[in-house]
C-alpha cells in the first residue's frame, strides 16, 4: 500500500528549475500582496509543504465526530498499469468551504480493492491518511493486483463509506491484447452547460477515458450556475471571481467535482489526466501570463494551480507538484497493442508568436528555437517511440496538431496557440515518428470545442503528400454552450484544409475501438446542455487501418 509516495529528499527538491527566481521575489510578493494569501502562496511557491512529522503532526480528527457525509465528492481512479491503478477520494463533508469542514486535522481513511461490488472477494485494502496539507486528499497507489482485470473499490472514515467505484488494470506489459476501447474528454466549463455527456460516458464500454485539458475553468460562476440557470440553489459568492489563489482553486474543484455526472464517469472508469491551459490561467505560455505579468507573480499562482490540481486528481506521487513545477507527461501501455505517450503542451512552451492572435506563419513563430513542448519532453517522447514495439502509439495532447488554416486566401492565417504557431516543433516530432518506424500514429487533442478528423499528411500544403496519421480533436463536455453541426466557419475550414474531414460544433466526446486490424473511431454528441437529460447519437465513425494511415467513413 503507498499513501502519497516516498518523501522527496531536501536535494531532490533543489532543482526546480524556477526556485532561484521565486525564493529572490518571495519577500517582494509579500510586501505587495497582490493576491489573497500571498505570503502563504509565496511560500507554497518554493517548499513542498508537506505533512508534518512527529510531534509537530497534525492531530488526528476523531472519526466519530464527523456527522455529515465526506464523500460529497465521489471516487476515481487513473493511470492503470498491470499490475496497479491509482485510487482517489478527498474528504469534504463542507465542500463550497475553505477547510471542506474539516479543519487542520488529519483524518484516518480505510480502503478496499475488491473483483465484485459487494465486496465478497476482497483483493487488497489498507489504512490511509487525509493530511490537510493536502485539502485532505488521498492518493493510493494500489499494488500487486492482477493484469487485465476489472475491480471495485470503496473508502471508509468512521461509519461513512464512499460510493463504489469501478475500475481495471491495463494487461501484461507486451502481452498478445486484442483489443481495447477508449474515451476522449476535454473542457469542461462549469457555467456553460451541464455535463450531460459525462452521464452517457459513464454508461458506455470503455476500458480507459483520457481527459485532454480544461477540466477547470478559473473564470467566475455566479450564483445560478451560468447558463445551468439553478432555480434550487444558490451558489456561493466565493465562486463568482477569478480563481487565483491556493484556496480559489481547491474550491473550484469543489464545485466542478460536486456534480453527479463527473461523479458517475470517474466512479466507472479510470481516468488519464492531462492539463492544458485554463487549469491555471488562459493561455498561458510555460511562466508567461495572458496579461504578461511578472514571471514571480505568474508563477506563485502556476504553484497554486498546479498543487490544487493533484489533489482533486487520480494521479500517482511522481505527479506531485515542486512549487509551480510537475512532471505530467508520461506514458503508459496497453499490452503490445498501444504505447500512450500523454504530453504536456502548455508547461515547456515558448511564448506564442504575434501576441497570440490569428496570424499566418512567419519568421517569428517558424524560429527553429521555438518549441510547444520544451526540449527533454521532446527527446523522452522520440526516444520513447524508437524503444516501442507497440502495435499503435497513441498521442493524447492538448491543441490541434494538424495544419488549420483559417482563410481561404494565402498565406492563410493559423492558431498561434496551437502546433500551426510551432511548425519547427512539430517538424521534429513528425521526423521522429519517420525515423522511429510509427506506422499506425493516432494523435488525441482537446482544446477547441468541436469534433475534427484529420489526416495527418507529410506536407499539410500538398493533398497528395503520404499520410502519416490520423488526429481527432474530442469537443467539448460543455464549453462553448449547446453548439451547432455547422458553425458559420465550416464551409471556409472543411475548403481550406483538404486532410480535414469532419468538423461538428456540438458537445459530447470520442470514442475508439482499437484492435490488430484497426481502428474505429465513433463522435458521440448530445443534442444539448443548457437543460439537462439531452440524447446522445453516434454522428460520424471513421476507420484507419494497421499499415495504411488515414480516414475512412465506417
Amino acid at each position: 500500500m503507498a499513501l502519497m509516495g516516498r518523501q522527496k529528499s531536501p536535494a531532490e527538491h533543489a532543482f526546480s528549475p524556477h526556485d532561484a527566481v521565486l525564493r529572490s521575489a518571495a519577500p517582494r510578493v509579500v510586501r505587495r500582496r497582490f493576491l489573497t494569501m500571498a505570503a502563504a502562496a509565496a511560500m507554497l511557491a518554493f517548499s513542498t509543504n508537506r505533512p508534518a512529522r512527529g510531534a509537530t503532526a497534525a492531530p488526528e480528527l476523531d472519526a466519530a465526530r464527523i456527522t455529515d457525509n465526506p464523500f460529497t465528492l465521489g471516487v476515481a481512479s487513473g493511470d492503470p498499469l498491470s499490475d496497479s491503478v491509482l485510487i482517489w477520494t478527498r474528504l469534504a463533508p463542507a465542500p463550497f468551504t475553505e477547510d471542506g469542514g474539516l479543519g487542520q486535522e488529519r483524518v484516518a481513511v480505510y480502503w478496499e480493492v475488491a473483483l465484485d461490488e459487494w465486496f465478497a472477494f476482497v483483493e487488497r485494502n489498507g489504512a490511509a491518511t487525509a493530511h490537510p496539507e493536502y485539502a485532505h486528499s488521498v492518493h493510493v497507489d494500489v499494488k500487486g493486483l492482477m493484469p487485465d482485470s476489472e475491480y471495485y473499490y470503496r473508502f471508509r472514515v468512521g461509519a461513512w463509506i464512499s460510493p463504489v467505484g469501478r475500475t481495471r488494470t491495463a494487461p501484461a506489459a507486451g502481452g498478445d491484447t486484442d483489443s481495447l476501447r477508449l474515451a476522449a474528454v476535454a473542457c469542461q466549463a462549469y457555467q456553460d452547460g451541464y455535463y450531460t455527456a459525462h452521464r452517457h460516458l459513464a454508461q458506455e464500454d470503455v476500458d480507459v477515458v483520457f481527459f485532454l485539458g480544461d477540466y477547470l475553468y478559473e473564470y467566475a460562476v455566479d450564483y445560478a450556475g451560468g447558463a445551468r440557470r439553478y432555480t434550487d440553489r444558490k451558489l456561493p459568492d466565493v465562486f463568482n471571481r477569478e480563481a487565483t489563489t491556493l484556496a480559489d482553486y481547491r474550491l473550484r474543484y469543489s464545485l466542478y467535482k460536486s456534480d453527479p455526472d463527473l461523479q458517475a464517469a470517474h466512479a466507472q472508469h479510470p481516468f488519464v489526466v492531462t492539463w492544458d491551459d485554463h487549469e491555471t490561467e488562459n493561455n498561458h505560455a510555460g511562466a508567461v501570463d495572458e496579461k504578461d505579468s511578472p514571471a514571480e507573480q505568474f508563477l506563485v499562482r502556476r504553484a497554486a494551480a498546479y498543487r490544487a490540481y493533484w489533489e482533486n486528481q487520480p494521479l500517482r506521487a511522481e505527479q506531485l507538484p515542486n512549487g509551480p513545477d510537475a512532471r505530467l507527461y508520461r506514458r503508459l501501455a496497453w499490452g503490445s497493442l498501444a504505447q500512450f505517450d500523454i504530453l504536456d503542451t502548455r508547461q515547456y512552451r515558448s511564448d506564442q508568436a504575434y501576441n497570440d492572435g490569428p496570424h499566418a506563419p512567419g519568421t517569428e513563430s517558424d524560429d527553429p528555437a521555438r518549441t510547444l513542448t520544451g526540449a527533454d519532453q521532446e527527446s523522452w517522447l522520440l526516444d520513447g517511440w524508437q524503444k516501442s514495439n507497440a502495435l499503435w502509439h497513441v498521442m493524447p495532447q492538448q491543441v490541434c496538431f494538424s495544419q488549420r488554416k483559417f482563410d481561404l486566401t494565402e498565406p492563410a492565417r493559423v492558431s498561434m496557440d496551437a502546433w500551426d504557431g510551432y511548425r519547427a516543433s512539430r517538424d521534429r516530432v513528425m521526423a521522429g515518428a519517420k525515423a522511429a518506424g510509427i506506422d499506425n500514429w493516432m494523435v488525441l487533442t482537446g482544446d477547441v470545442h468541436v469534433g475534427y478528423a484529420f489526416d495527418i499528411k507529410e506536407d499539410f500544403d500538398d493533398p497528395a503528400s503520404t499520410t502519416v496519421g490520423t488526429e481527432f480533436t474530442c469537443t467539448s463536455i460543455a464549453s462553448g454552450g449547446n453548439g451547432t453541426e455547422k458553425p458559420g466557419d465550416w464551409d471556409t475550414y472543411m475548403k481550406a484544409n483538404p486532410h480535414m474531414k469532419y468538423f461538428d460544433g456540438r458537445r459530447g466526446y470520442v470514442r475508439v475501438d482499437m484492435d490488430r486490424d484497426e481502428a474505429q473511431v465513433d463522435f458521440r454528441t448530445v443534442s444539448a446542455i443548457t437543460t439537462p437529460g439531452g440524447g446522445i447519437s453516434t454522428t460520424a465513425s471513421f476507420v484507419t487501418e494497421v499499415g495504411s494511415p488515414g480516414l475512412k467513413s465506417a
